[in-house]
């Protein structure tokens, strides 16, 4: 009997250390495990970090915690995009995470803490970009945007080097189909400021600088 109610008072000092809603939940069968993690945010940036944006692209914009401000969006002709609460901003010429960040700039006015994640669902500009070979310091392929001259294709792959023949440049284009040449005069522009054949580019366009012949 002794060992009986020894017993009986150590059950009853168990379930006097248990509040009301953990007996509950033990006598129901449904007593609370451990808390759930709190998941942790997208990162930043998916895909290739490196990888200029350009017109075309279509992008995923994604604001965690708010679904209503994530949506996919096309970047305009002109470089540019809008999604909710942000209008009109350069997309152009940026990296995914640097488009990020000025996206969360502008959200903080609205948003406690933005934090935007993007990803560069179709890589358009790929297809669209404008190549530079030849005779520049820097060989590049360059995003299309509305407005880009030959003279802006060539400062940004570096300038002309000491062996271009800069007066025989031209551009490939493909129209309709057809292949066709435009002749420049890429040393008259950038030594005598004569801008007659700084002509606008297209996407797709090559810009070739030959060598000069000695």
């Amino acid at each position: 009997m002794t060992v009986l109610l020894r017993g009986l008072a150590c059950a009853w000092a168990l379930m006097g250390a248990m509040s009301p809603l953990a007996l509950a939940a033990e006598a129901a069968g449904t007593a609370p495990g451990p808390a759930a993690a709190t998941p942790a945010p997208p990162p930043a940036v998916t895909g290739d970090p490196q990888y200029v944006i350009g017109p075309g692209d279509q992008l995923q914009v994604f604001v965690w915690r708010n679904p209503d401000l994530s949506v996919t969006v096309p970047v305009k002709p002109d470089g540019r995009i809008t999604t909710p609460l942000v209008e009109d901003m350069q997309a152009s010429g940026k990296t995914a995470g640097q488009l990020a960040r000025d996206i969360e700039k502008v959200l903080a006015q609205y948003v406690r803490t933005p934090q935007v994640n993007i990803i560069v669902a179709t890589p358009l500009s790929l297809y669209s970009a404008v190549k530079v070979v030849g005779q520049v310091k820097s060989p590049q392929t360059i995003p299309y945007r509305e407005g880009l001259t030959v003279l802006d294709a060539v400062l940004t792959g570096g300038g002309l080097t000491d062996f271009a023949a800069g007066n025989r440049a031209k551009i490939i284009r493909q129209d309709n189909g057809r292949t066709t040449e435009v002749k420049v005069r890429i040393k008259d522009m950038v030594e005598h400021g004569d801008l007659r054949t700084n002509v606008p580019l297209r996407p797709g366009d090559t810009l070739i600088v030959p060598e000069s012949r000695f």
